[in-house]
């Protein structure tokens, strides 16, 4: 068994590293129209209990940070922790954005790969590729539903402060995703009894391999 400090540490080994009118909680699910559909797509309604009351760790919201010119970081925050992984990647195109995705979360422990929930972004297209290759189930929220993917929206603003909305993507290293990963993934949050997203995912990983 490893040690919480160790665990800490592997983690972040792992690490490579506006929003349109909302809708009612409580409405109707919109049709996506004007952004295609993603095929045999299975619905965030359709995920079990466990990822919903974030009672088990594993499970990770995603979404695309945009730059001009379709330059993107790929976002990973997971569900209990809020520990971010980010990753770089050329455009929006799914032979682009999905292997990329691949690339990152099969670094992770096994443990660490149950689901993955995204918007309806035809960037993940390939999404059978994905769950496939990452041994890990992939849904999908509501269109235009960004409270669905609560920690990753919030999340995403954080990135803002690092990655302004205009800023050209394809000049940030992997280094400098790195940086701003582990800034975020060792910052407190209130959210968690001001325990920081690395020090949580650690800790709630040790109490599952407890006797």
């Amino acid at each position: 068994m490893q040690t919480r400090g160790a665990l800490r540490i592997e983690l972040l080994e792992h690490l490579r590293s506006k929003r349109k009118t909302r809708l009612s909680r409580h409405g109707s699910p919109l049709t996506g129209a004007g952004r295609g559909q993603i095929v045999v797509a299975v619905s965030i309604r359709e995920r079990p209990a466990e990822i919903e009351d974030r009672a088990v760790p594993g499970h990770w919201e995603g979404d695309l940070v945009v730059g001009p010119s379709s330059t993107c970081i790929a976002t990973l925050v997971e569900r209990t922790s809020r520990f971010v992984m980010l990753t770089k990647v050329e455009n929006k195109m799914t032979d682009t954005v999905v292997p990329a995705l691949i690339k990152t979360i099969r670094r992770l422990p096994r443990a660490l790969r149950k689901s993955v929930t995204w918007d309806r972004g035809l960037e993940l297209a390939e999404h059978k590729k994905l769950a496939i290759a990452a041994r890990c189930k992939v849904y999908f929220a509501d269109p235009h539903s960004p409270w669905q993917r609560g920690s990753n929206e919030n999340t995403n603003g954080l990135l803002r402060q690092h990655f302004p909305k205009r800023m050209d993507l394809s000049t940030v290293t992997p280094e400098r995703l790195w940086q701003v990963a582990q800034q975020l993934n060792e910052r407190p949050r209130e959210t968690l009894g001001w325990k920081t997203p690395a020090y949580e995912l650690a800790e709630v990983l040790h109490r599952q391999v407890e006797p």
